[in-house]
Formats: structure tokens, C-alpha cells, sequence
């Protein structure tokens, strides 16, 4: 008789997660996922696969999670501006409140440089970023909000680019106040 899955993968994939964001890809082990996730090996490999399946599981999901609440904030704003700006503050939030920084960036630099899947999925992800930034500073673009030489592309280049580094000054820095501020001067140059 078959045994019934008791666990639930969206659960257990958020558990999972939360071990590979804390250690990384190589500083995880199997029994820190299966006991973080509570579940044993056999149920893990049975549904999720082995441990690189699952981390992919994991890419896929924070991913996707972002996407949603991207267009979902950006939906709560009439003016694309007003979503742009948010966006940047909201960016610089996230980075003085996740000590551990960026899932996306920190898997990055630790797994696709060798893992030509992994990377095509983050690169997915950017390109999904790169093209929603640019939609909204086209439709402020449109509605006159920005200036009508505006660069799309080149502006949501240097949007990604320089909250990207962000994240590294604050582990450095600990400091939120120059994030804000840094967030506060973007806005101010790029969408005035």
C-alpha cells in the first residue's frame, strides 16, 4: 500500500528557503533541509528531488513570490511615477531589513557562476525585473511624468545596478539612515 504524503511542498519549500538563504547552496546539508523542512529524506527525494531539484524548487518559488508582489504594488498606484518611486524606497527597505541580504544576488555570485541552470533562471528573473521597470518608466514616459528623451532601458539598468549594491553596503555598513538616503537621491535624479 502507498504511503500518503503528509507534508505540504508549498510549506516545505518556504522552510527550505529559509535554510539555503541562512547558509547557502554548499553550506546546506540534507539533514539541515529535512529537518528544517520535517520531513524524512525518503518523502523529500519522492517529491522534491535531490538537493540541487529542490534548490531550484526554492529559486523558482522566491522568484515568482517577487514577480506577484511587484505587479501587485505596482497595480496599487495610478501614477507610474508614484510606483516607480515606491519601488525604489521599498527596495531600500528590504535591504535594511534582510540581514541577509538578497536571495537572488547572493545565489548569484554563489551558484551561477557554475550552474548554467540556476544562472538562466536569476537571468530570467532580472530580465522579468529590467522589463517591469521599464513598462512603468515608459507609461510615465507617456503620461508626462518624465522627460520625454527618457531612456527606458537605461534607466531601469541603472535602477537594478545600483540597488544591487546596496546591498553590499549595508552588510558592510550596517547603516540604515545612508540607504535611505542613497534611495532618496535616486529618486531625485532619475525621476524628477
Amino acid at each position: 500500500m502507498a504511503r500518503t504524503l503528509a507534508f505540504n511542498q508549498h510549506e516545505a519549500i518556504e522552510k527550505a528557503l529559509d535554510v539555503f538563504w541562512q547558509k547557502g547552496y554548499h553550506g546546506t546539508s540534507m539533514r539541515d533541509l529535512t529537518d528544517a523542512m520535517q520531513i524524512n529524506s525518503s518523502s523529500l527525494y519522492n517529491t522534491l528531488g535531490d538537493k540541487h531539484q529542490l534548490f531550484i524548487h526554492c529559486v523558482k518559488h522566491y522568484t515568482l513570490k517577487r514577480r506577484l508582489l511587484l505587479e501587485q504594488r505596482a497595480n496599487s498606484f495610478k501614477s507610474p511615477k508614484k510606483a516607480l518611486e515606491s519601488f525604489i524606497q521599498d527596495v531600500a527597505d528590504v535591504v535594511i531589513k534582510d540581514v541577509q541580504g538578497c536571495f537572488a544576488i547572493k545565489t548569484a555570485f554563489e551558484v551561477s557562476p557554475e550552474d548554467k541552470g540556476i544562472k538562466a533562471l536569476l537571468k530570467e528573473d532580472n530580465d522579468y525585473t529590467h522589463q517591469f521597470l521599464s513598462r512603468l518608466i515608459r507609461e510615465a514616459v507617456r503620461k508626462d511624468e518624465l522627460d520625454q528623451d527618457c531612456d527606458a532601458a537605461l534607466v531601469a539598468d541603472h535602477i537594478i545596478c545600483t540597488y544591487t549594491g546596496w546591498y553590499e553596503l549595508y552588510i558592510l555598513h550596517q547603516d540604515p539612515v545612508k540607504i535611505k538616503k542613497l534611495a532618496t537621491y535616486l529618486v531625485r535624479q532619475l525621476l524628477r
